[in-house]
């Protein structure tokens, strides 16, 4: 009698391709990234796995493509509720890709230059979603040529080639001075965001373009600096107190500043929306409880964090979505901070 050919014991992707009667790279896909075949193909390769016995073992796979299961999100600000509902989408689309998301506050004094490119260093994360304005692609790319690949996810880069996820900043800013104008004002001021950044030049530029639309001259109206924060809605208010003819409404290119320009008036005696309609814009969590509650413009914050990951997710597996931007559209959530011009 001849010996009979022991059995393995540990089956392989070879094993499952020939009970499935495809490929091994189609079962590669099928395994992670099942989106990618059709049902009939992942029903064909879960039948065989279960037949076969196979076991996708993630660790030695990650090791063979020398791959991390790691991406890096850089938040300028974590504590911030805008940003933690970007993360909130990228990480359910990182989730069903067994992908962890690393979290890095880059406004933290620990998180020097060197200390965020040794962060972003290809050894330790796979990919990187940027979710600061302030930072440059151009210079770390130039401190690490190996960087992995890198989205951008609300903000605009000083590269035009990483794939961006965004919200329309510019519709938004016409849907919250359209509504002004509905409510019969025509005299309407704007508390700006950075406008060092294109999302601030955007709502700027937004508001400027429903103020002609209307037939208004946007030079003649009252635009007060700011840069999303409280403090410059603080600010924005004692300038608009200042004014002998005020504006009777005015958006402001965050729900903070927003925010800030109400408290600041109400300590002078000035009522909202009695004496000034407000709109804000982004729609935190907290503008529907404010008092009173705020006409906001609302970002689908989450919506965009799962299209960012998306795109990474792309790059990852060997896609070339370069120049892609996928915007999403605002609307306008309308409270009780806007009421009719008397």
């Amino acid at each position: 009698m001849t010996k009979s050919e022991p059995k393995k014991t540990n089956p392989t992707v070879q094993d499952v391709a020939r009970a499935a009667k495809v490929s091994t790279a189609t079962v590669s896909r099928a395994l992670s990234s099942p989106e990618r075949v059709s049902k009939k193909t992942r029903d064909k390769v879960s039948k065989a796995v279960e037949a076969t016995g196979y076991v996708l073992n993630h660790a030695a796979r990650n090791l063979r493509r020398r791959d991390t299961g790691t991406i890096v999100a850089l938040v300028p600000d974590i504590g911030n509720s805008h940003f933690s509902n970007i993360l909130q989408g990228i990480e359910t689309v990182c989730a069903g890709r067994n992908l962890k998301v690393l979290i890095a506050d880059t406004r933290k004094p620990s998180m020097s230059r060197p200390r965020i490119n040794d962060v972003l260093s290809k050894n330790n994360c796979d990919g990187i979603v940027i979710l600061d304005g302030h930072l440059s692609i151009a210079e770390i790319r130039a401190r690490n040529p190996k960087m992995p690949p890198i989205v951008t996810c609300g903000e605009w880069s000083d590269d035009p080639t990483v794939p961006i996820a965004v919200v329309d900043n510019h519709m938004g800013a016409q849907l919250a001075v359209a509504h002004l104008l509905e409510l019969g004002h025509t005299n309407i001021g704007h508390v700006t965001g950075l406008l060092t950044h294109k999302p601030g030049r955007d709502r700027l530029q937004g508001y400027k373009t429903a103020l002609t639309e209307a037939g208004l001259d946007p030079e003649s109206a009252w635009v007060f600096d700011g840069d999303y924060t409280l403090e410059a809605g603080e600010q924005a208010a004692k300038a608009w107190l200042s004014l002998a003819n005020r504006p009777t409404a005015v958006f402001c290119a965050s729900d903070r500043s927003a925010f800030g320009f109400i408290s600041a008036l109400n300590d002078a005696g000035v009522r909202v929306p009695h004496d000034v309609s407000l709109v804000g814009f982004d729609d935190i969590d907290i503008a529907g409880h404010f008092v009173p509650p705020l006409t906001s413009v609302h970002q689908p914050r989450r919506a965009v964090g799962e299209q960012a990951a998306k795109l990474l997710v792309k790059l990852l597996e060997g896609g070339h979505p370069d120049h892609e931007c996928v915007q999403l559209e605002p609307w306008l959530v309308v409270r009780k901070s806007t009421a009719v011009s008397v």
